[in-house]
């Protein structure tokens, strides 16, 4: 998972025949120019002629990106710049969910399921045009994914107990991973995008890996196989794509994809800024907020655009409490200070909060009744996993407060704010991102019920990097309103829900479980990752959610409904609620009137 910037969604060589018999002189000159063509056109990154090439997509970010690099990334304003550069062996049919061949073109597995043999595709090119090999595929999980020097997310979900999946070169082409045990989601992880060894080797044998490929590296430098390469980034302005001409895959026509020339990524301040490109028409995508339905489904027809409803949103919205107990090395001090670490470590103050969080009304005022009430890390949108008995906190603010005196809060000077059993006021700031408009409406709304219940709340946004970096690098805050990106695979929230997780929110990297219900939840996700049959695992996962919702370590809000406008002016757009507008980029292209 990601930690997410908006809660609303923008996105994600043919053969020669032999020629008949003529005279040899003939030959030469015949396949020397049909050499010269064929070279010629991938300079262009065109094998055969069409008309689909050509004109550019606009889209825009709130937040310019942290890094560019994608696997120490736990944010989507990186993942926003590499999702379109880096590609995994696996990808999930956006349609059907199931997963499919992609840089590997098909694989074995072993009766036991322990051993996995992948058979890369040999007509790869990475972007400066060196061939894609199974060398980096060892590189990416030996020496990024499994280098305990690097802060990936990706080795939380992918080692089981402290062990690790082997990973060898059978030849230039086969792939081999011996698993130490059943891994569920195995096919669907082999997602994981993989980057170049002959780019990166050097600086990993360094020790520089963590600091590479910044914000502050060249386009160039940044080597893929995806079907844009990144060229331009003007800071705080905006991030510009090109088609990679070497890309490897086709059209069922053969055309070399992807067909759109130009991706262009605007940056502006917030999501009002957001809609007003839209708006007049600068940009071609707008993921809507509630408040903006009745304004811009109007206009349709009008602005030339279509308004695509896929369902409710995969991922979470939620407040979250520091139960951070460690200690700041270079200060001395703790990351949280000790009676506010007391209270939000204690349950009983969190349940207090939950029931003084009123769902309907913010999604009533600011989702404008499009949004769904959440109570579960898993949501509706996912589906089979998703748990609805799970434990729910009705909006009570009369009985939060009975839970907080219980617990021993009371206002004892009657000055309006309760203090703790040992007299410390109860004071703490709630931090979110200041481009998100939506959530600084949602935390405004929470502000004023925690007030309401003798809690003192100094609401500060920040620039959404900035908060990120409080999060998973100082540790100094005390609440966070945010969101994480979700999924129809649970396994692939280890790397939050895990005690040792690069981004359990709460408290990060434990050397061991904090708590037993954490140590639970730890036994639950290996548990279900291990176990093959659906059914059975949904019975793990049931649990899990069931935990996360009585001991609440995230406070869940609201759930978007993922509402978009398209400008009308694309070919082969096929939205889905699991892929989004955009899954299918590269097989897009414009209208003649658009090129």
């Amino acid at each position: 998972m990601k930690l997410v910037q908006s809660d609303v969604y923008h996105i994600t060589i043919k053969r020669f025949q032999l020629l008949p018999k003529i005279g040899a002189s003939l030959k030469m000159i015949f396949a020397g120019l049909i050499l010269i063509l064929f070279f010629s056109s991938l300079s262009y990154g065109q094998v055969s002629p069409s008309s689909k090439y050509g004109g550019q997509l606009v889209l825009s970010t709130t937040s310019d990106p942290k890094s560019f690099n994608d696997i120490i990334a736990k944010e989507t304003s990186t993942t926003l710049v590499t999702g379109h550069i880096f590609e995994g062996l696996t990808t999930t049919n956006a349609f059907t969910t199931k997963v499919e061949p992609h840089l590997a073109k098909r694989w074995e597995v072993s009766e036991d399921g322990l051993r996995w043999t992948f058979y890369l595709r040999e007509d790869v090119l990475w972007n400066d045009g060196m061939p894609f090999t199974a060398d980096d595929v060892l590189f990416t999980f030996n020496d990024l994914v499994y280098n305990p020097d690097i802060p990936s997310s990706a080795r939380d979900i992918f080692t089981i107990e402290s062990q690790t999946f082997a990973v060898e070169k059978v030849n230039d082409y086969t792939v081999r991973f011996t698993l130490p045990v059943k891994f569920a989601p195995f096919l669907r992880g082999m997602g994981q995008a993989i980057l170049p060894k002959h780019k990166l080797k050097k600086i990993v044998d360094k020790g520089e890996f963590n600091f590479t490929w910044g914000i502050d590296t060249r386009p160039s430098e940044i080597v893929g196989t995806g079907p844009y390469m990144l060229v331009r980034y003007d800071p705080g302005q905006q991030l510009v794509f090109k088609r990679n001409p070497r890309y490897w895959k086709r059209s069922p026509e053969g055309d070399q994809l992807p067909y759109i020339d130009k991706i262009i990524y605007l940056i502006v301040q917030n999501l009002d800024v957001a809609l007003l490109k839209f708006v007049e028409g600068v940009t071609d995508s707008y993921g809507f907020r509630g408040m903006d339905y009745p304004l811009l489904k109007p206009l349709e027809e009008e602005r030339g655009f279509t308004v695509y409803d896929l369902g409710p949103a995969t991922g979470s919205n939620f407040v979250t409490f520091n139960q951070n107990s460690g200690i700041n090395s270079k200060t001395g001090k703790p990351f949280v200070e000790p009676h506010k670490l007391a209270w939000f470590k204690n349950v009983e103050f969190r349940r207090a909060v939950a029931h003084a969080i009123d769902k309907e009304k913010i999604t009533e005022i600011v989702k404008n009744k499009l949004g769904y009430p959440q109570h579960s890390p898993i949501g509706p949108g996912v589906g089979f996993f998703h748990n609805r008995d799970v434990t729910k906190y009705s909006y009570d603010l009369e009985k939060a407060k009975a839970i907080l005196r219980d617990a021993g809060f009371q206002d004892r000077d009657q000055d309006g704010i309760i203090e703790d059993a040992q007299g410390n006021k109860v004071e703490f700031n709630i931090y979110t991102n200041s481009a998100n408009t939506e959530r600084i409406d949602i935390g405004g709304i929470i502000r004023r019920d925690l007030e309401k219940i003798g809690m003192k709340v100094n609401f500060l946004a920040l620039e959404f990097n900035t908060l990120v970096s409080k999060l998973n690098s100082t540790f100094e805050w005390d609440a966070i309103i945010l969101g994480l990106t979700g999924g129809i695979e649970p396994h692939f929230g280890k790397n939050v829900w895990s005690s040792k997780g690069q981004l359990h929110l709460w408290y990060p990297r434990q050397e061991s479980p904090a708590t037993p219900w954490e140590a639970r939840i730890d036994e639950l996700f290996l548990s279900g990752v291990q176990e093959l049959d659906e059914d059975k695992r949904k019975v793990y996962y049931d649990e899990f959610q069931m935990i996360v919702s009585q001991q609440l370590p995230v406070i869940y809000t609201v759930l978007d409904a993922r509402i978009t406008g398209v400008r009308n002016k694309f070919e082969n757009l096929e939205p889905t609620n699991y892929g989004g507008i955009f899954h299918n980029l590269e097989e897009l292209y414009l209208k003649e009137e658009y090129r």
